[in-house]
C-alpha cells in the first residue's frame, strides 16, 4: 500500500502523522511511504531522518492526496485538503465530526473512507487512540490554567500552590477519565486544592485511592456544579461522549456566580466544548474573556508539546495503521470490532451513529459500509 502523511496546516498544529520509527516498520513489512518536505520538523524529525528509514520525500501535500491509497494525518482535515480526498482512499487521522457539519459534508461529498482516531475502542470499553493526547491534554490543562490565572493574562492572579499563609487555587474538574485524571495529578502536584466531580461511584472510589485523600471527589450533579463554581479559580471540563458532541455543564448565566479572572479549561472543545460559552481557540491566541471569566479553549492542546504528543500517538496508531494497510480496510474493519468503531464515513455515507444523532444526519451502520 502507499501511505501518505502531508505537513498539518491547522495553525500552530506542529504535530505529525508518522513518526519515522512508523515509516521505517511500514516500509519493512513492504509498504511504501511518502512524507511532505518538511512535515516533522515542527516535532524534532527532519528529511533526513524519514529518508533514512526508506521513506519518500514530496514537495506538495497535492502529491501525496493524488496518489496515496491511505493518508495519515493527525488532526482534521482542513477545507482545502478536504476538496483533495477521493473516492477508494482512505483517511486515517482525528475526526471530531459531531460539532463540525462543514467537515462532515464534505467527507460525504469527496467519498472517501475516513476512520477517527477518537472513535477507535478497545476491549475493555476505552479510546486506545484518543487516550494518549487526553493523557498529554489533561497534563497540560493546570499548566496552562495556571498561566492564564497570572494577572498580566486577565486572571485572578493566584498561584496554583499558595505560600504559607495563603490559600493555594481551588481547582474543579468535571469530568474524571483519563482527562480528568491526568488533569488531577498535576494539579495536585501543583499545591492546589483540587475536586473532582464524575457521576460514577466506581471511578470516584478509584481516584480517592490512588490519591489518598489528596483531593476530593464529588457527585457530579447541576447543583453540586453550582455550589462549587463561586470558589473556583480555575474549572477544568474533562467531559467526553464517545464521539458525541460534548454536554454543556455551565451555562453563560453561571459565569456570573464565578469570580472575576476566574479560568476555565475546556479540553473538550474538540467535541464543541462542555462550556456554553466556549470557543475553539489558537496557540497563537489561546485565551479571552467573557463576563471577566477568563477561557482557554486551545483545539489542539497536545500540539504545544509536539515532540511528546507525536511519540506518544504513533506508538498508540502504529498497530491499527499497520493493520489497514497489510490487509486493507474492509478486512482489517470486519476483522476487528474495535477498529470497525472508528469507521465514520465510507463512499458518502455517515456510518457513526452519534455523529449522526448530533447533525441530524441519515447514518448506515459500520457492518453495513463494509458490503458497499
Amino acid at each position: 500500500m502507499l501511505i501518505g502523511c502531508p505537513k498539518e496546516i491547522k495553525p500552530q498544529e506542529f504535530r505529525v502523522g508518522m513518526t519515522p520509527a512508523a515509516a521505517q516498520e511500514a516500509i519493512a513489512a513492504g509498504h511504501t511511504v511518502i512524507i511532505e518536505t518538511n512535515a516533522g520538523l515542527g516535532s524534532g524529525f527532519t528529511d533526513d531522518d524519514y529518508t533514512a528509514a526508506g521513506a519518500g520525500i514530496v514537495d506538495t501535500a497535492a502529491e501525496i492526496f493524488a496518489t496515496a491509497e491511505m493518508v495519515v494525518k493527525v488532526k482534521e482535515p482542513q477545507p482545502s485538503e478536504r476538496k483533495q480526498l477521493r473516492e477508494n482512499q482512505v483517511l486515517f487521522t482525528y475526526l471530531h465530526l459531531a460539532p463540525d457539519p462543514d467537515q462532515t459534508r464534505d467527507l460525504l461529498d469527496s467519498g472517501c473512507t475516513a476512520i477517527a482516531y477518537e472513535t477507535v475502542t478497545d476491549a475493555n470499553g476505552g479510546l486506545p487512540l484518543l487516550a494518549p493526547m487526553s493523557e498529554v491534554a489533561g497534563r497540560l490543562a493546570p499548566q496552562v490554567g495556571a498561566w492564564t490565572l497570572q494577572k498580566a493574562n486577565g486572571g485572578l492572579g493566584v498561584l496554583m500552590g499558595g505560600v504559607p499563609g495563603v490559600r493555594p487555587a481551588n481547582v474543579v474538574i468535571i469530568g474524571g477519565g483519563v482527562v480528568g485524571t491526568a488533569a488531577a495529578r498535576v494539579a495536585v502536584g501543583m499545591g492546589a486544592n483540587v475536586t473532582v466531580m464524575d457521576r460514577s461511584i466506581p471511578r470516584m472510589s478509584y481516584l480517592d485511592d490512588i490519591f489518598q485523600g489528596r483531593l476530593t471527589t464529588q457527585y457530579s450533579n447541576a447543583a453540586g456544579l453550582a455550589s462549587r463554581l463561586p470558589t473556583a479559580d480555575m474549572v477544568i471540563g474533562a467531559v467526553l461522549i464517545h464521539g458525541a458532541a460534548a454536554p454543556k455543564l455551565v451555562t453563560r448565566a453561571q459565569l456570573s456566580i464565578m469570580q472575576p479572572g476566574a479560568v476555565i479549561v475546556d479540553v473538550a472543545i474538540d467535541q464543541g466544548g462542555c462550556f456554553e460559552t466556549s470557543r475553539a481557540t489558537t496557540h497563537q491566541d489561546p485565551i479571552y474573556a467573557v463576563d471577566g471569566v477568563m477561557h482557554y479553549c486551545v483545539a489542539n492542546m497536545p500540539g504545544a508539546v509536539a515532540r511528546t504528543s507525536t511519540i506518544a500517538l504513533g506508538n498508540a496508531t502504529l498497530p491499527f495503521l499497520m493493520r489497514l494497510a497489510n490487509k486493507g480496510w474492509r478486512q482489517a474493519c470486519d476483522e476487528d470490532e474495535h477498529l470497525l468503531h472508528g469507521l465514520n464515513v465510507h463512499a458518502g455515507n455517515l456510518t457513526y451513529e452519534a455523529v449522526g444523532t448530533a447533525l441530524n444526519l441519515p447514518v448506515i451502520s459500520a457492518r453495513e459500509a463494509l458490503r458497499l
